[in-house]
């Protein structure tokens, strides 16, 4: 088996400690019309009350995706890092890129479409999520790109039921977070 792998030999990293949040103030009540409904006008730094997403919630959503060729995490073989992310909460954009192990690896589509699906399923719909290859770490990078980032592609592959159960298994450890994916 391990003759068909494309990196046998992964270099494997420590788990980070997850970071610690501070609590976030819980947003400002809004002024209740008679009806009891808020009159729609967001208070001073209310940001109309939803809580805003940065960079280390995308990363603790992506982090524990499982490596479609290893046991591993995407994190553990360094495929993604928080420094990789950019947020712009305000404008309702996430820029993930990731870096396969190997500059050959035929499974990058596969991991973009994992990380995709994981935020699709995670971030609220007002996110529009670009996945990329780090710059210059594929062979292929301009074609995984289009194809991560082409909505009717992806739909395409996510109707492929082989394709869905292969993305839905990398994302089995998602739903154990914070423990390490069965080996």
């Amino acid at each position: 088996m391990a003759d068909d792998l494309i990196n046998p030999n992964p270099v494997v990293h420590a788990r980070r400690e997850t970071v610690k949040r501070k609590a976030r103030p819980a947003p400002a009540p809004r002024p209740v019309s008679p009806l009891g409904f808020g009159d729609g006008e967001a208070l001073e730094g209310d940001e109309g009350g939803r809580e805003p997403i940065d960079e280390l919630e995308v990363f603790e959503h992506i982090r524990d995706i499982t490596d479609p060729e290893h046991p591993y995490t995407l994190e553990q073989l360094n495929v993604v890092e928080e420094k990789l992310i950019s947020v712009d909460d305000s404008k309702g954009r996430v820029r993930v890129n990731f870096t396969p192990t190997v500059s050959h690896c035929s499974m990058a589509t596969l991991i973009g479409l994992s990380i995709r699906v994981r935020l699709m399923r995670a971030l609220p719909q007002r996110f529009k999520v670009d996945i990329q290859v780090t710059p210059g770490s594929h062979s292929s990078e301009a074609a995984v790109n289009k194809q991560l980032n082409d909505k009717e592609r992806v739909a395409a592959a996510l109707e492929n039921p082989n394709l869905l159960d292969m993305v839905n298994r990398c994302l089995a450890s998602c739903d154990n977070e914070g423990r390490a994916p069965a080996a």
